[in-house]
């Protein structure tokens, strides 16, 4: 293999015809002298690490039949005059680094037949003159930053057979002319901004093949011409702005391999026989309109690989599944698919994933579950599954990943888990199952999220939970709601990798002192048990930001002594909890005292009552129709609110925050709410932020904000009304239960622009102007289009209040998320949650938490991503989800994920005067390809 640069007397040789240079490690730039070599017909430089500018001196050599360049790190603008290549069949400059555009002087290259420039850099348009090259049969000009129109003169290009422009920023239609070229066999033109309906023209070239066009803003009907292509294999229609059905006839005349219509606005039935020749390999239907049925065929078509029918209107029963089956990945989740799961899934012997979720499955799992050796991941929640599980799921020795939450599931959890040796994620909550938690559950070395919560579980919690810490990765662990006894295992202390931890709504008593050891621990709930003694330490910092996770434990307490390292000021200034060094009360209360309480009570609710009218009525204004229901007495709505959740019931319970319990209330099919109750009986500060979240949420008014619908204040609490945002919390997309589910960058990029408009918003537009205080992905709520929109404004601070109604000795806002600079200050400002927002912004890059184990001792987020990127800025790689990496086929995904990543690590920095402004955040996303603002963005 040659190394060093091209010598300079290769000029010399002006015999030369041949020279063959490529696949070698040369360096250096390509010598002018290279022009001298005047006969040469072939020159081929490809696959080294060749630099700098291409020589003008290679118009010199007229005689070229074939340039071959690509695969280096040549820059500059292309300087050859291609009116002297008359000979000209073969260029390939792809995979450099030039400037400027396509020379137009390529359409005087008469009998050039192969142009390649692919991931060049070049800009503009796509010359109309390449019209000219009656003989060109492949033009690749993919992953550039070419823009403007396709040339309708293309149309004149007869002879060509594949046309690849993807990955640009090409606009308007696709011109009908490109029918005229009846020797195409592929046509890619996907990631564009390509908009209008694809031309009837398109689809009567019998010679198609390929037909991808992905990523754009195409619309309108599927011309039933389709059906006609006879060699069609592959067609992606993904992402784009389609309507009207299938034409029926389309799997009946062609070869599909792979149909991919995802994410469009499809309606009407799933046409049968699109499996008709039994070649179809990959079927992507998700998130349409589809309705109906799945139609049988589906399931006997024994080549398809991949089944995506995800986020339709399905119904009917599942189909049976055809022997030998070849399918790998079957995702029909959100429908409204119903019957039981037929025993021909056995048949799915090569499966590595199943996604049922979120139907109206009934019966039982069946025991033929046990046949797909296979199998990684299976989720069937959110469905009316009954019966036991089945012995057999353990002979499933690769399942990784098993979530059957949400079902009518009963019996006992089946002691030969312990099998499932790959298993990391197992969700078995919100079910009836019973009898003990196994033993042998602590014996899968690589579980790290276990969820069983609002099940019938008895005894205690097993101290196996520890005894295999040496290899234990348990990071996130629920027992809630059940009806477990007994104190909390020492070994529990062991799990020294675990970060949330909810025991809530048992028997369990004791001390809390194991759970203190915890110091992983970002979140915890240990409320509504038997717990006594004091809070350890290590603890009180979650009585700041989640003080509802420990209430309805009557004995526990803050230990206030000054050996004890914890002040009660700042922690319990609310007399939440009574302080250990509290002497007890001697003697019984006699009536007269009883009395006199009962009348305090009575007047101190009084008083609350009208001190919070008379704030509400100072900011009457334009919030005049919010106050309709701040009164005492019972609305309509409040009514149905209450009947809807059966008067609060626990079983409703969605969320639990720093300033109240969240409920899901269900009112009709599209009226569905999420309900706060907010407690301030007894403590000076509960009222305030009652008032203080209604004052702020009153007067905002932004898509990207969480919108109030009504409240009400009550004696003992608060309620305040919202939207229900059906896919959770950005924590729960990330790192929740449903953290498996692909997430794309599209789609990431939507969450990062949209909260970055809705903080944009509270610092410039509101006046006074608005700090949240507490921006993390758990406090941003995503829709069912994924918009997200900032909750949570209990803490949040209006800059211009008066300095003495908001001094405060705590310090606001959750660990991970904090500036450095709220270590030594109560004070918050704007650069605060640019900080925040800059970690979540990281968070959607890397998929990692705020405060990830694997960053390894007291390094968060913020100071590995710094410390990997200085030591790696050529290799992103090293830092983004490895979901992402799988796109970076696409170039313009790379360059934008490094671009918001640069962002993220200036919102981020150290120094608070050198974070940027949420508005220029806004405006720098939007200057990236892809981060649009369009007029729905208006405040609503």
């Amino acid at each position: 293999m040659l190394s060093g640069s091209i010598p300079l007397p290769i000029g010399n040789l002006s015999e030369l015809t041949f020279l063959y240079l490529n696949n070698n490690q040369l360096s250096g730039t390509i010598p002018s002298s290279v022009g001298n070599c005047s006969e040469l017909q072939e020159l081929y430089l490809n696959d080294n690490l060749l630099e700098g500018e291409l020589p003008y001196s290679l118009n010199n050599l007229v005689r070229l039949t074939s340039l071959y360049i690509e695969n280096n790190n040549l820059e500059g603008r292309i300087p050859l005059d291609f009116g002297n290549y008359k000979e000209l069949q073969l260029l390939v400059l792809s995979n450099n680094r030039f400037v400027g555009g396509v020379p137009r002087g390529l359409g005087n290259c008469s009998k050039l037949t192969n142009l390649s420039a692919v991931n060049c850099g070049l800009s503009g348009r796509i010359p109309s003159s390449l019209g000219q090259l009656t003989e060109l049969t492949l033009l690749y000009l993919s992953d550039n930053h070419l823009s403007g129109p396709i040339p309708r003169e293309l149309g004149n290009c007869k002879a060509l057979t594949d046309l690849q422009v993807y990955g640009n920023h090409l606009e308007g239609v696709i011109p009908s002319e490109l029918g005229m070229l009846d020797h195409l066999q592929t046509l890619m033109l996907f990631t564009n901004n390509l908009s209008g309906e694809i031309p009837k023209s398109i689809f009567s070239i019998q010679t198609l093949q390929h037909f991808l066009v992905y990523g754009n803003n195409l619309g309108g009907e599927i011309p039933k011409e389709i059906t006609e292509l006879k060699q069609l294999r592959n067609i992606s229609l993904f992402d784009n702005r389609f309507t009207g059905n299938i034409p029926q006839g389309l799997g009946l005349n062609s070869s599909l391999m792979l149909v991919d219509f995802t994410r469009n606005k499809f309606t009407g039935p799933i046409p049968p026989n699109l499996c008709f020749k039994k070649k179809l390999r990959k079927l992507l239907l998700g998130q349409n309109h589809f309705r109906g049925i799945i139609p049988s065929d589906i399931g006997s078509c024994f080549s398809l690989t991949r089944l995506i029918l995800k986020q339709n209107n399905l119904t009917g029963e599942l189909p049976d599944f055809v022997e030998k089956s070849n399918l790998l990945f079957v995702d029909l989740s959100n429908n409204s698919l119903s019957g039981s799961i037929p025993s021909s899934l056995r048949n799915l012997a090569k499966v590595t994933s199943i996604d049922l979720s979120l139907n109206n499955l009934t019966g039982n799992i069946p025991t033929e579950i046990g046949n797909l050796l296979d199998l990684e991941h299976l989720n069937l929640s959110h469905n009316s599954l009954e019966g036991v599980l089945p012995l057999e799921l353990s002979s499933c020795r690769k399942l990784s990943r098993f979530d059957a939450s949400y079902n009518v599931l009963n019996g006992t959890i089946p002691s030969n888990l312990r099998n499932l040796v790959e298993l990391s994620s197992l969700d078995l909550s919100k079910n009836r199952i019973g009898g003990s938690i196994p033993t042998s559950l602590f014996q899968m070395g690589k579980l790290s999220f276990l969820h069983l919560g609002e099940n019938q579980l008895e005894g205690n919690i097993p101290p196996s939970i520890g005894l295999e810490f040496e290899t234990q990765s348990l990071r996130s662990l629920n027992f809630s709601s059940n009806r477990l006894t007994g104190s909390v295992p020492k070994e529990l202390g062991k799990l020294k990798m675990l970060e949330q931890l909810d025991i809530c709504c048992n028997n369990l008593s004791g001390n809390l002192e194991v759970i203190g050891q915890l110091h992983s621990l970002t979140e915890v709930n240990v409320s509504y048990n038997s717990f006594a003694g004091p809070i350890p330490s290590p603890l009180v910092k979650f009585v700041i930001s989640s003080p509802s996770s420990f209430i309805g434990n009557s004995d526990i307490c803050i230990d206030c002594r000054v050996e004890s390292g914890v002040s009660c000021q700042g922690y319990n200034n609310n007399n939440t909890f009574k302080s250990c060094n509290t002497p007890p009360r001697k003697r019984g209360l006699r009536q007269v005292d009883i009395a006199m309480i009962v009348s305090g009570t009575f007047l101190f609710a009084l008083i609350l009552l009208l001190g919070v009218s008379y704030v509400l009525l100072r900011h009457k204004g334009h919030e005049r129709n919010l106050l309709v229901s701040s009164e005492e007495g019972a609305s309509s709505l409040l009514n149905q609110v209450t009947e809807a959740t059966e008067n609060l019931n626990d079983k409703y319970i969605i969320g639990r925050g720093a300033h109240g319990v969240v409920y899901k209330v269900t009112l009709g099919p599209t009226k569905v709410y999420a309900l706060k109750k907010i407690g301030y009986v007894g403590s000076k500060g509960g009222n305030k932020s009652m008032v203080r979240e209604i004052q702020t949420i009153g007067k905002v008014r932004h898509r990207n904000l969480v919108r109030m619908e009504d409240f009400w204040l009550r004696k003992d609490f608060g309620l305040i009304l919202y939207g229900y945002m059906k896919n959770g919390s950005l924590y729960d997309v990330l790192h929740g239960a449903d953290s498996s589910q692909p997430l794309e960058w599209e789609v990431r990029c939507k969450i990062a622009l949209g909260t970055a408009q809705g903080l944009s918003y509270l610092h410039f537009d509101c006046d006074p102007a608005i700090v949240h205080r507490d921006i993390k992905p758990m406090n941003i709520l995503l829709d069912s289009d994924l918009e997200p929109h900032i909750s949570d404004f209990g803490i949040a601070k209006l800059l211009e209040e008066s300095v003495a109604s908001m001094t405060s000795s705590k310090i606001q806002g959750t660990i991970g998320y904090m500036a450095p600079e709220n270590a030594f200050s109560t004070r918050s400002s704007k650069a605060c949650d640019v900080y925040a927002y800059g970690v979540v912004l990281l968070e959607l890059i890397t998929r990692k938490k705020a405060l990830d184990p694997s960053f390894g001792g007291e390094v968060d987020i913020v100071g590995w991503a710094k410390s990997t990127w200085n030591k790696n800025e050529d290799k992103i790689e090293k830092i983004v989800d490895l979901e992402l990496v799988d796109e970076f086929v696409d170039s313009r995904v790379k360059e934008q994920v490094r671009e918001v990543l640069l962002i993220a690590l200036s919102c981020t920095e150290k120094e608070a005067i050198r974070r940027p402004s949420m508005r220029y955040v806004v405006k720098q996303l939007l200057l990236l390809n892809d981060f649009r603002s369009p007029s729905k963005h208006a405040l609503t």
